[in-house]
């Protein structure tokens, strides 16, 4: 991902204050994490997407944020992409997984949805599953509990005490992404707990 392209951060999430601290709306807090870090404020709107323009360790971003709710949020990420001319190679989604625990981060180059609405209503729009990802953990919930439930409801308080770090270090992931490479995200970033 490195190299003079425009490029595109897309966090996933859903548009509300009843769902901003949700486990759903990881993918929001990371892009928030990066606009307060780089001074890109995320507050212009197009094609139903919140979205922001600056330089992150000198490569030309935008960070977005789609307003659309999850299931539906691939068709406005693909207009942005197409009226800012950036290719699949350089989308770049950010979203919450519950097959990894809590915590944890993957970095994905490309794949299917895995169960994921988001992931899914991306690669619907764009036609294939061809953008790197970084997957946040949220775990799963315990029991039988509904996963719905779990995905909208808010973090215990356990989670709580941590999810500044986990967030702090998702937007170190993809920073290390942007300027290095996603190889070297991966090396780094993968094998965390």
């Amino acid at each position: 991902m490195t190299g003079k392209r425009l490029r595109l951060m897309v966090g996933l999430g859903n548009p509300g204050s009843s769902y901003l601290k949700t486990r759903h709306n990881v993918g929001f807090m990371v892009i928030d994490a990066l606009a307060d870090a780089f001074s890109i404020p995320v507050e212009k709107k197009k094609f139903d997407v919140l979205f922001g323009r600056g330089r992150i360790q000198g490569i030309e971003v935008i960070l977005a944020k789609p307003m659309a709710f999850m299931n539906r949020s691939g068709l406005p990420t693909r207009r942005l992409t197409e009226y800012f001319g950036i290719s699949g190679e350089d989308l770049f989604v950010i979203h919450d997984d519950i097959d990894l625990t809590f915590e944890r981060l993957k970095i994905k180059m490309k794949g299917g949805h895995g169960g994921h609405n988001g992931i899914r209503s991306m690669i619907d729009a764009f036609g294939n599953g061809d953008f790197s990802r970084l997957r946040v953990g949220v775990g799963r919930p315990e029991g039988a509990k509904d996963v719905t439930g779990h995905v909208l409801g808010r973090f215990s308080d356990d989670e709580r005490k941590v999810l500044d770090q986990v967030i702090e270090r998702a937007r170190d992931a993809a920073v290390t992404i942007l300027s290095n490479g996603i190889e070297e995200g991966m090396n780094k970033f993968n094998k965390q707990t």
